[in-house]
């Protein structure tokens, strides 16, 4: 009776070449479905109130980092955001540098924990955003009333003007002083129980409303608009 051949007891060199070799496959694997690869940025989007400017994107990094950089037009880029892990990076320290300037930012992807690894072009991915002038791109925030008086059917109305970042020789600057004449509020009231409103334009500080007002007036809201002045003559941008 014939016995049975024993199967082959694998050399221990033999068994660690198949475990390397396993391991070799599961990591092309990996990487061939993309979980090792950096995400480029979409969505790019300026966020801006009174000059206080904010870019953000898309998408929350998970196997990547991001670096954020912003030119003028004309000039270098510069580096801002180092490495991070958020969707957003405040830009308001170089906007408001010069508002006039028109700026452009692109947000680069980096793999995670080796920064220094670039795209397969032998750069990092990146993607720029929509240009961004400050003076005519930021949002005007709501004014603030500082004080209201009512004469009869006169109503006398101060409007404080929003200081903001921008500075020159270490003086902020409100609004007013950076619009001027291309500044205007609008003023708005109603009675308690309408839901109408009227409303009045004017580029001083003090709305001096002689109009027929009712005694009856409860509220007060107000709006900041700037205009542009061009050959096809004034245009107001909100």
């Amino acid at each position: 009776m014939a016995i049975p051949a024993r199967p082959p007891v694998p050399r221990p060199e033999t068994a660690v070449a198949r475990t390397l070799l396993l391991g070799w496959v599961f990591a092309q694997v990996a990487g061939a479905t993309g979980t090792t690869d950096t995400v480029a940025a979409y969505n790019l989007t300026w966020k801006s109130t009174n000059f206080k400017t904010i870019l953000e994107w898309q998408p929350k990094p998970i196997n990547h980092v991001y670096t954020v950089q912003i030119s003028t037009k004309s000039g270098d880029w510069k580096n801002k955001c180092f490495h991070i892990t958020d969707t957003e990076c405040d830009l308001t320290d170089e906007i408001v540098k010069d508002v006039n300037q028109t700026y452009l930012a692109r947000v680069l992807s980096y793999p995670a924990g080796d920064v220094g690894s670039a795209g397969s072009a032998g750069e990092p991915l990146f993607v720029n955003s929509p240009e961004f002038t400050p003076y005519l791109d930021t949002n005007l925030g709501q004014p603030t009333i500082k004080s209201f008086e009512q004469v009869w059917t006169k109503l006398n109305v101060t409007v404080q003007d929003a200081r903001t970042l921008v500075r020159i020789n270490d003086t902020f600057l409100s609004l007013r002083d950076i619009f001027g004449k291309d500044l205007i509020y609008t003023l708005y009231y109603w009675r308690a129980s309408s839901t109408g409103k009227k409303c009045s334009l004017s580029l001083e500080l003090w709305y001096l409303w002689s109009s027929s007002l009712s005694s009856s007036w409860r509220y007060l809201y107000t709006s900041a608009e700037r205009q542009e002045w061009g050959r096809a003559g004034r245009r107001t941008l909100h």
